[in-house]
């Protein structure tokens, strides 16, 4: 199951790290069109992403149409200057800590087709709602390494989607949305009572899988009055199950070897459960001849994220039968605006800007996701030639940095040389970081 990975990211998610461009680990980036708008796009809703962000919005395009490209993401190293239980109870009085900058794609592709008797649109989309990553630098000496030295998630929506033009001012619309993810999880346990011999780490853990899932989406558009268009788009909630994933245990600490049967190495198996939050999204937008506005209000209901318990099978008393999180993520709204403006038929121009704040609270708030409230910049631009359409666009991620104190204390310091798990968790410091955001879409009608 070394191909496919996702129990990575659901075991770790009690410590998460984030590639997401929304707060949490969610990912908006599913149309570069909207993404040049700041994301402001439930009520416009124009383009074949719409099955996305508003499946009502498909009944206002003609014929066939076929739309698909990508997000390439940058994200710089976030730095981190502070303690941690390593940095207190362990010969590494390192103080700081910064991630590797890593690189990552965000696909999207979709296909629609307006009947112009019936009053019937139909597609399907293809996306990527959720993903993270992130690497510390160095897995063996990292003052995060008992809590993660490395994460991969990815996650694929194919959504089937139907809508009706009930009448010149209302559609609706909806669709089946079916997910499978993967991810790998990496990190370094550590027994602080391993002190004396030299070396604290306990073995290095490789956590690995996939896992399926299903949801549903719906959205309504109104245009009460010529010009202005009021949208709103609801998406399930996700409960992902992995079942069987693989869990390998390398460099097994000869002190602890027994718990293994001697040997250096050790393999079993995992399984959880993860309901990743439902969305809700209300916007309006208003035309003035060529320049159109748009404000967005979206919700994310992180509150079903409150905890994750992992449950290992064949455990030993150096590796525990199960692990249970308390996370209590918060529901949070981000605020969105964007603006087009038509220079030529041919030409727009776009621009947008979105405030996505974190609903990681301090209490919570591991190394793997130093999650903060986010400033978003976008600029964007569309340009048709014939039956094709590009958009292109950029987008800055400002992330504010944030301080939290929420390192256990004291560490445990146990007599004896078995047991995981004793360096305990949390940090007492601050954290920053940025990244930066480029996406091309090419459309075509037929």
């Amino acid at each position: 199951m070394r191909g496919w990975k996702l129990l990575a990211f659901l075991l770790v998610l009690p410590m998460t790290a984030s590639t997401s461009f929304a707060a949490g680990f969610r990912l908006p980036e599913a149309g570069v069109k909207a993404m040049g708008m700041g994301f402001a796009f439930t009520a416009q809703a124009d383009d074949p992403s719409a099955i996305y962000f508003n499946p009502a919005g498909i009944t206002q395009l003609q014929g066939s149409n076929v739309y698909f490209g990508g997000t390439y993401v940058r994200e710089n190293g976030g730095e981190f200057s502070g303690m941690t239980p390593l940095t207190v109870v362990t010969p590494f009085p390192v103080q700081s800590e910064t991630q590797k900058s890593l690189d990552f794609f965000i696909p999207n592709a979709y296909y629609t087709y307006t009947s112009k008797t019936s009053g019937f649109s139909y597609g399907v989309g293809l996306f990527a709602p959720f993903g993270l990553g992130q690497e510390y630098q160095n897995a063996s000496t990292s003052i995060f390494r008992n809590q993660i030295t490395n994460i991969n998630l990815q996650t694929l929506v194919v959504n089937p989607t139907i809508a009706y033009k009930v009448g010149d001012s209302l559609s609706i619309g909806g669709g089946i949305d079916f997910m499978y993810g993967w991810a790998d999880l990496k990190k370094t346990p550590v027994n602080v009572g391993l002190a004396p011999t030299g070396n604290v780490n306990l073995y290095n853990l490789d956590l690995s899988g996939d896992g399926t899932a299903w949801g549903y989406n719906f959205g309504i558009l109104f245009t009460p009055v010529k010009n202005l268009k009021i949208g709103a788009s609801y998406r399930s909630n996700f409960d992902l199950y992995i079942k069987g994933a693989d869990v390998d245990l390398t460099n097994i600490n000869p002190a602890v070897r027994a718990a293994f049967g001697g040997l250096p190495s050790y393999s079993t198996t995992g399984s959880t459960t993860i309901a990743m939050p439902a969305t809700f999204a209300l916007g309006a937008s208003y035309n003035w001849d060529r320049l159109t506005v748009e404000v967005d209000a979206d919700w994310t209901f992180w509150h079903s994220f409150d905890r994750l318990q992992i449950n290992i099978a064949n455990p030993t008393p150096a590796l525990p039968p199960v692990s249970n999180s308390p996370k209590n993520w918060e529901d949070v709204c981000a605020l969105r605006i964007g603006v087009e403006y038509r220079v030529t038929d041919p030409l727009a121009l776009r621009a947008g800007f979105a405030y996505d704040p974190t609903p990681v609270p301090a209490e919570t708030m591991g190394p793997e996701l130093p999650d903060a409230n986010r400033l978003n910049y976008m600029l964007g631009a569309g340009y048709k030639v014939g039956n094709w359409t590009f958009d292109g666009a950029f987008m800055y991620v400002q992330k504010k940095d944030r301080t939290v104190n929420n390192m256990d204390n004291p560490p445990i310091v146990p007599a004896g040389l078995t047991g995981a798990g004793t360096a305990r968790n949390g940090f007492n410091g601050t954290w920053s970081g940025d990244a930066w955001l480029a996406g091309l879409d090419i459309g075509y009608k037929f």
